[in-house]
């Protein structure tokens, strides 16, 4: 289960959005509690460094993997994951996102169809490498 605060699922959106048609991506940060539910406290974005055409892939570089590592020791939080947008598309992982996944990293995904439909889900790698789908559940204060 992963927890989103309501601001950081803002900022999830808008990044999608201020993205689109293109694929955004970042980093999730926060703290995983004893019981393995994830609490996502902030996103570090990042441009989508793909070569040629951003509206289907997205890409990763070797320099934000490392800022990202930075960012969370600094902070002292856990890099939680990633995610990125499917711009017309829904929010289910593609065979390029598999491939590419690592195990722990939850993948939270953005569908953005038009300006007011938007759809955030995430997912995990299971032990046969394949996703399952991680419940987001809203953030309560307490």
């Amino acid at each position: 289960m992963i927890i989103i605060e309501p601001r950081v699922r803002q900022l999830l959106i808008d990044d999608a959005l201020n993205t689109f048609p293109d694929e955004c991506c970042g980093f999730l940060f926060g703290r995983e509690e004893h019981d393995g539910t994830r609490l996502v406290v902030d996103i570090l974005v990042v441009d989508n460094s793909k070569e040629g055409d951003k509206t289907r892939r997205f890409e990763i570089s070797p320099q934000d993997y490392m800022a990202a590592e930075t960012h969370a020791l600094d902070h002292d939080w856990t890099l939680l994951g990633i995610y990125h947008s499917h711009p017309k598309h829904p929010a289910i992982p593609s065979e390029t996102d598999r491939q590419s996944a690592q195990p722990y990293f939850s993948y939270v995904i953005i569908s953005i169809l038009d300006k007011d439909t938007t759809e955030l889900r995430s997912w995990l790698l299971n032990d046969k490498r394949q996703f399952e789908e991680e419940k987001i559940i809203d953030y309560i204060y307490s």
